[in-house]
């Protein structure tokens, strides 16, 4: 059966949030936890000894846990938490960077991330040979690039695709969250607090352009691909990710389930998960076109 995963937390959430937000995750139907800060150093409310902990609830609820590193790293004190992570010894860890796949290179298997820029057969068997076991599919690439990528993928190595969320489009060394008000990066004042779904970005016509997530740049639409899960099957994939949202995660999670085990219509589940959705779907970039594009119902 395809495992579904719940991807790290992107945005900056309070502490006891984040805490009872685990204690549904360890209820729910995901198979795989993806652990950590990935976005800024700056968010403090976690540290890594409080990830650990999360992780052994997660694990004593038969979950399968895994450390995210940091996507950007920009300074030494970075690379210092990024190589702590990689030198946890208990869990899996997926390296969002290059760096730290060197890290990881032939001491312990890992995940490499959706920030690698995966996007040819021998890039995996490099990967495959680095010690990757698993490998996120970037997140414009469409089911055609996958198929691809599937039929030369070394033996042995999972795919997992960015399946539901805000889809992460590029990182900066600015904080356009602080930015926004008028704070240096330095002196944020943890803005990103304030905002936990993003800080949503419109045009002059007040269309929804993009959401400012901190140093990170995300769709303003939410990518869901539930109604492609049986097809993701059929074609190999292993996992489906799903990225954590401010609310009704859970009972996104169950309709992915639901599709899953087939006890739901995936284009019926997509309809009823859009009233949980801070904003429109879209699903573009899995069929080859713009991603803000929404074709779900150009194939039923």
């Amino acid at each position: 059966m395809l495992k579904l995963a719940l991807g790290p937390i992107l945005y900056y959430w309070p502490r006891a949030s984040v805490f009872e937000f685990y204690q549904m995750v360890a209820e729910s139907a995901v198979d795989i936890v993806y652990l950590g800060e990935t976005v800024c150093s700056r968010r403090h409310e976690l540290r890594l000894a409080d990830w650990l902990d999360v992780a052994d609830l997660l694990i004593a609820s038969g979950k399968e846990v895994v450390l995210s590193t940091q996507a950007l790293i920009e300074s030494g004190s970075e690379v210092a938490s990024m190589r702590k992570i990689a030198e946890n010894g208990r869990f899996a860890v997926e390296a969002n960077d290059m760096g730290a796949v060197r890290c990881l290179q032939g001491v312990v298997p890992f995940v490499a991330g959706p920030h690698l820029n995966l996007y040819n057969g021998p890039t995996l068997e490099l990967l495959a040979k680095l010690g990757a076991r698993r490998w996120v599919m970037p997140l414009e690439m469409g089911r055609d690039g996958l198929a691809q990528m599937l039929r030369e993928r070394p033996a042995g190595l999972e795919t997992e695709v960015f399946a539901y969320g805000r889809m992460p489009l590029a990182f900066s060394a600015r904080c356009f969250t602080a930015r926004n008000r008028n704070l240096p990066k330095d002196d944020c004042q943890f803005s990103c607090l304030e905002h936990p779904d993003g800080l949503l970005l419109q045009t002059k016509e007040h269309a929804s352009f993009l959401v400012l997530n901190g140093t990170q740049t995300q769709s303003a639409l939410v990518y869901n691909l539930v109604h492609e899960l049986l097809a993701m099957r059929e074609m190999g994939v292993d996992v489906a990710r799903i990225s954590p949202q401010g609310s009704d995660t859970e009972r996104v999670i169950d309709a992915f389930d639901r599709v899953r085990r087939q006890e739901s219509e995936g284009a019926a589940a997509a309809a009823q998960i859009e009233a949980w959705q801070p904003s429109a779907a879209c699903d573009g970039y899995w069929y080859g076109k713009p991603g803000l594009e929404l074709r779900r119902q150009d194939h039923y």
